[in-house]
This record gives structure tokens, sequence and C-alpha cells, in this order.
């Protein structure tokens, strides 16, 4: 019991709890100079039986809590289009690597594509497939951009996500994986869906070169919740 002691100790600083929310650090379960000695000699003075409960326990959870930071990156799949970590990192932002390749979130109303109008397409950061066309998309007021509908069925893949305690549909680049943001069931006529996507997962090639950056968004705003994207 001696060994499940020192782990009931390591296991308090090892795992720490991730808060939901942008930018924050890890909250540490308890504090990493009492775990130790206080994890001990409790389990030391509970019966045997008991032990043995906690052994158990503890054996069952451990490979669920080493998973934890896991499921914040990109899924291991094989896509048609493969690009080394090395190679990212050489061309994309730190800020678009991390949404695309660990499934970040960039702030909301700070994207580039937030506020953007110009006419033309929007693609992939990473591959360049064409995801969605400028006549698909409106303001939610969610400070993401945000699409009713995509050029192709096929260009994105669409997957459960349970983080934070909740279930959404996280939408991806079907070519290369690419974590892109969530879709929702808020959005305008005729789709009636919302692709609410981060601006670091886009790249922008205007169909209008003479005036870049002008334009106007075909549909009309609708105001929704300001969703987590």
């Amino acid at each position: 019991m001696l060994i499940f002691g020192a782990a009931w100790a390591a296991g308090a600083q090892e795992f720490p709890v991730m808060p939901p929310w942008e930018g924050a650090g890890p909250v540490t379960l308890v504090d990493r100079e009492t775990a130790c000695p206080a994890g001990f000699l409790l389990v030391l003075l509970l019966p045997i039986r008991l032990q043995l409960f906690l052994l158990l326990l503890f054996a069952l959870c451990l490979p669920a809590a080493a998973s934890l930071g896991a499921g914040s990156c990109k899924d291991k799949k094989t896509y048609k289009v493969v690009f080394s970590q090395q190679d990212l990192k050489k061309r994309l932002t730190p800020l678009q690597y991390h949404v695309t390749q660990e499934k970040g979130t960039e702030s909301a109303f700070e994207g580039e594509y937030t506020y953007h109008k110009a006419h033309g397409v929007y693609k992939c950061v990473v591959c360049g497939t064409p995801l969605f066309k400028s006549e698909t998309k409106f303001d939610s007021g969610s400070g993401w951009p945000s699409f009713y509908d995509v050029m192709a069925s096929d260009t994105i893949t669409f997957t459960d996500d349970y983080s934070f305690g909740m279930h959404r549909v996280e939408t991806s680049c079907s070519q290369c994986g690419s974590h892109l943001g969530h879709i929702f069931d808020d959005g305008p006529r005729p789709t009636g869906k919302r692709y609410c996507i981060n601006s670091a997962s886009l790249s922008f090639q205007s169909a209008d070169t003479n005036q870049p950056g002008e334009g106007n968004i075909s549909s009309t705003p609708v105001q929704v919740d300001k969703t987590k994207l």
C-alpha cells in the first residue's frame, strides 16, 4: 500500500484541471507541498478493504485522466493531404497552428475575417481547399466569421465534440484534418445552419482585385446567442 500512497499523492500533482476559458492556465487540484504527506498518511489510516477499493478505482481512472490533454490536439487520422509539424510551424503563425492543429479558439471579435466583407472565396489556411463563398457569409453577432453553407458537402468533416461539459459538432477540413470551428442549428435560411469558423483557420482569395476588402454580405444579419466557438 506504500506504492498506492505514493501514486495517490503523485496523481494530485500530475493531473491538473483545465478551466473552460480561453488562455487560462491549469488549476492544480491540491497544493503540491501538502499533497504527498497528506495523501500518504490518509491512505495508510484507511481499512485494508477500502485501500483495495481505492487502488482499483485509481487504476480505472488513471487512463482517463491521462487522456484529458489528448483531446485538445488534432485527431491522428489519415487524410489526403499531410504536412509535417515542422513545415506547418514554418508556414503558419502561432495562432494559426494552435487553432488548426491543436483545436484552439481565437478570441471573439478579434479575428481577421470577423467583419470581412470582400467578395471571394474562403479557403483552408493549411491546404488551400475552397470552403466557403462570401455570398454565404453573414453577421451572426457571435464574434467569429459565420457562414450558412459550404461550397461542397465533402469539404467539411463533422465530429461530435463533448469538451467543456457540452455537446457540439466540430467542423474540420476533410482534406487535411485541420480544425475550423463548430456548426450550430441557429443560422438563417435556406439551410438554418451556422458554420462558426475561426479566422485563423481561413485564407481569402478575393474576386475583386481592384477593391479588396469592400463588398456587401448578401444575407440579412441575424441575432444568435454568442455561443463559444
